[in-house]
């Protein structure tokens, strides 16, 4: 890989904007442009950003070392499969794929044509989460909760897939350990698909986390609560901050028992704080520092297979428990 490699992206919607955004200014790559299947949004993203487009994957392909995918989760693995067979590097937005089948076929031919595969799990660049991973230790409970009003984009999967993903993600990272029990509920209410779900899962290590995630709240919540032994952090990923609390050294928890004190006389508080940054332009960052041999990958193709295994499993749970919703949960996705 040269030093300013060739780094373009697929998909101009939304989110897509915003990579094509980054990427247009990002110091040491050039950027080769953007593919999108609807001409007006491709003369609108040209016209605002000022970048060059191209009228084909394969043109794009020829213009690029690398590919950024930002299409709906039913087309990742057409797309990431062109642009491996070619010996592209591939960013692919979280779910990695609609099915294991999938992923297992695209991480197969990733090792075969010796190319970099990266999960977009925007979240492990959180703020607050960076600022938490030197604290967590062996977390015993997890409590996570997203909520999100709805959008149009994202609804062709289920909410396990759109959202619930990128908690099971950080629990996966946090904990790790392995899924072992799943328990979980869920009800489609404005789309075919679930909108809303809750998941109990225990790990192998005994940890037990708790997720809930709505699309279709009237607020946005994206929070996170760890408790570890004599220890607890509370995240707030919508503002990147959190704290950490736990028990003072000289404290004998037995003795809290019997104390009159406030609890607050027996714990330190402590602000957790990371250097600022947006996300998404972290994300990308570490997709080049990858792509140029100066870092590892954030997140692997294998990792995102593990989150998709485990949103899968909550889904057919779910379908379990309805079974109207067989065929249309994640077949679709």
């Amino acid at each position: 890989m040269t030093n300013s490699p060739r780094v373009g992206v697929v998909g101009a919607g939304s989110l897509g904007f915003h990579h094509i955004r980054i990427l247009r200014d990002l110091p040491g790559i050039q950027f080769s442009g953007f593919v999108e299947s609807r001409p007006e949004r491709r003369k609108e993203v040209e016209k605002e950003l000022r970048v060059r487009s191209h009228q084909t994957l394969d043109g794009l392909l020829d213009a690029s070392d690398a590919i950024i995918i930002v299409v709906p989760t039913s087309a990742h693995f057409s797309v990431g499969s062109a642009a491996i067979e070619r010996g592209k590097h591939v960013f692919i937005e979280k779910p990695i794929t609609s099915t294991l089948e999938e992923a297992d076929a695209l991480l197969e031919l990733a090792r075969e044509k010796s190319v970099m595969v990266q999960i977009g799990h925007i979240e492990r660049f959180n703020r607050a989460v960076r600022a938490a991973l030197p604290h967590v230790k062996k977390p015993r409970f997890i409590d996570s909760e997203r909520l999100a009003p709805f959008s149009p984009r994202g609804s062709d999967v289920a909410v396990v897939l759109d959202l619930m993903i990128h908690d099971i993600d950080l629990l996966l990272t946090l904990v790790k350990s392995e899924a072992r029990d799943i328990s979980a509920v869920g009800v489609p209410v404005l789309t075919e698909m679930l909108d809303i779900a809750n998941a109990r899962v225990t790990f192998d290590s005994g940890a037990v986390a708790n997720i809930t995630s709505s699309r279709i709240s009237r607020e946005k919540k994206r929070k996170i609560r760890i408790f570890q032994q004599s220890e607890y952090l509370s995240l707030d990923l919508g503002a990147g901050t959190g704290e950490f609390y736990r028990l003072r050294g000289d404290i004998d928890p037995r003795a809290l028992r019997s104390s009159p004190a406030d609890i607050g006389a027996f714990v330190d508080r402590v602000q957790l704080h990371a250097p600022d940054g947006e996300p998404l332009k972290l994300e990308l960052e570490s997709f080049v520092a990858a792509l140029k041999g100066k870092g590892e990958v954030e997140v692997t193709g294998d990792e995102g297979r593990l989150a998709l295994g485990v949103a899968l499993r909550i889904v057919k749970e779910i379908e379990r428990t309805l079974p109207s919703l067989v065929g249309h949960a994640h077949h679709d996705a």
